[in-house]
Order: structure tokens, then C-alpha cells, then sequence
């Protein structure tokens, strides 16, 4: 898959999203966000979300190891995804999530777009992603379940940025 932007530099924007709003999200996520609002066939966003799926990548034993801690579950996710932020001495965060249930293709879908578009923003940058995100990728894709629990995976990353900001403040 290829798209202007994708591999670039993590930066904030001011380019304008499909609603004519200026767009907060840093660049990697917000040119994802542009290629996933050109997609209007059903099928074709399904098989990118399945590539997504294929390129997820369970968080390093080094960072957690099973039975993972209840404090880094997601709230209302079917698949029993975890999110971890570890902040990187350069002052960036680097996303890890682990996806207990098998069949949560979706979950594995959402945190390989975060982890590869959000890894290398500062905590400040990933705090400010809004839930919509979750809308603009999915579509009607999703029942109201599972975009209660995607939406979650957004809400707990921005919670851990948002703790790890509080933290490097004081």
C-alpha cells in the first residue's frame, strides 16, 4: 500500500479533513485517515484493514509478559486488547498492544494503524488524536460493540499519553 505521506516525519498539521475542519492529527495518522476517507468500496477498506491485521505485532515480553495487567486492559473490548506507551529517551512514546482473542481482526487492525502512525509522537501529540478516528477507518464496518471497543483502544492511549504528560510536567 502506498500513499503520500505514510512514511513520513510525525509532525502536527493544518490540513483540512473531509468536514472542512482543520485536521489536529499528526501527519503519519492524518494521511492515513485521508487514504481511509477515499475508500468507498466496502471490500476494498475491509482488505486494507486485513493487511493492517497481518501486520500487527504483539507487545515484547520485555515490556509485558502474560498474565498482562488488568490497569492495561481495554475497557469494553471484545477481543481483550492491552496498550502500553513507553516513552522513549528522545521524549517520544513508542504504542505496544497485545489482542487476546484470535478473531479480534479488528482490534489488530486499529493498533497496528496506531502504532505505526502514532510511535514517534510526543505523549502531547498522541493525548490530542480525537475517537473519531475510529469512524473514519471503520465505516459501518462495525457492530455498536466493537466500536464501543475500538474507540476504547483510542480512549486508553490517550489516557496513558495524557498520564504521561502529567508526569513529565511536575
Amino acid at each position: 500500500m502506498t500513499g503520500a505521506g505514510l512514511n513520513g516525519e510525525i509532525s502536527s498539521t493544518s490540513r483540512l479533513n473531509v468536514e472542512g475542519m482543520k485536521d489536529p492529527h499528526p501527519q503519519k495518522l492524518g494521511s492515513l485517515l485521508e487514504l481511509f476517507d477515499g475508500i468507498t468500496d466496502q471490500e476494498e477498506r475491509s482488505l486494507v484493514l486485513l493487511g493492517y491485521a497481518d501486520r500487527f505485532q504483539e507487545v515484547a515480553p520485555e515490556i509485558a509478559r502474560r498474565p498482562f495487567p488488568e490497569n492495561q486492559r481495554v475497557p469494553y473490548c471484545e477481543s481483550e486488547a492491552y496498550v502500553w506507551l513507553v516513552q522513549r529517551p528522545d521524549g517520544t512514546v513508542k504504542l505496544h498492544f497485545a489482542v487476546e482473542n484470535p478473531s479480534g481482526v479488528s482490534a489488530k487492525a486499529l493498533a497496528a494503524i496506531l502504532d505505526e502512525s502514532l510511535s514517534g509522537s510526543t505523549p502531547d501529540v498522541v493525548a490530542a488524536i480525537s475517537t473519531n478516528i475510529v469512524h473514519r477507518i471503520f465505516r459501518q464496518n462495525i457492530s455498536m460493540g466493537k466500536g464501543m471497543g475500538l474507540m476504547g483502544m483510542v480512549q486508553m492511549v490517550q489516557a496513558l499519553a495524557r498520564q504521561m504528560v502529567r508526569a513529565t510536567s511536575r
